[in-house]
């Protein structure tokens, strides 16, 4: 069993980068990580996440399938993330998307042997004007919480962290041509 597990601070190309190899590498099979947050304009339920109820989410937890799970308060409430063990034998190949501390547990969980990082880096000018195009298509746009997520991710993806989670390699997404031809180059040796 290989996971890819893709992961980069907000508004770094993640869901159109996860999409794009979903396509280039169908026999990955997908990690669907859960939410109790709202679901986005333009996401759709088992694609991006699982959307459940706050008792949804409680009764997987208490499952004890749980691999990793994250916990936000944002300006909007509560939200909590969460993967979960979906099985699979030792032949499966999954792809997976989230955080550099969901990815840590991931390592934990499965053995880092059988956890392949690919971290996304874009420049902080170009993941604002993302995050800003991104939020003007919600219903309600919520600013304070863009806000929240860019400072919260300087914390969270700060380089002595990158370093400890032993990421290494890093994929420039300034021109995604370019980087899908990187990730495609180096995921062809597990595939």
């Amino acid at each position: 069993m290989r996971i890819f597990y893709l992961m980069g601070k907000s508004a770094a190309g993640k869901d159109t980068i996860y999409r794009k190899l979903s396509e280039r590498f169908p026999m990955l099979r997908p990690l669907i990580p859960y939410t109790t947050r709202p679901q986005r304009a333009g996401e759709a339920e088992g694609r991006e996440y699982h959307f459940v109820s706050e008792a949804r989410f409680l009764e997987l937890r208490d499952s004890g399938r749980m691999i990793e799970e994250r916990a936000y308060q944002t300006e909007k409430g509560l939200w909590r993330y969460g993967s979960v063990d979906e099985g699979g034998g030792e032949d499966t190949l999954w792809l997976g998307i989230g955080t550099l501390e969901s990815y840590r547990r991931f390592c934990a969980y499965f053995g880092s042997e059988r956890v392949i990082p690919l971290y996304l880096e874009v420049d902080a000018g170009e993941r604002l004007k993302r995050s800003f195009a991104r939020e003007q298509k919600e219903a309600v746009p919520c600013y304070a919480e863009l806000v929240r997520r860019f400072q919260a991710d300087e914390a969270d993806y700060a380089e002595d962290k990158l370093l400890a989670a032993g990421i290494k390699k890093r994929y420039r997404n300034a021109e995604l041509g370019a980087c899908l031809g990187e990730l495609y180059e180096d995921m062809l040796q597990y595939v």
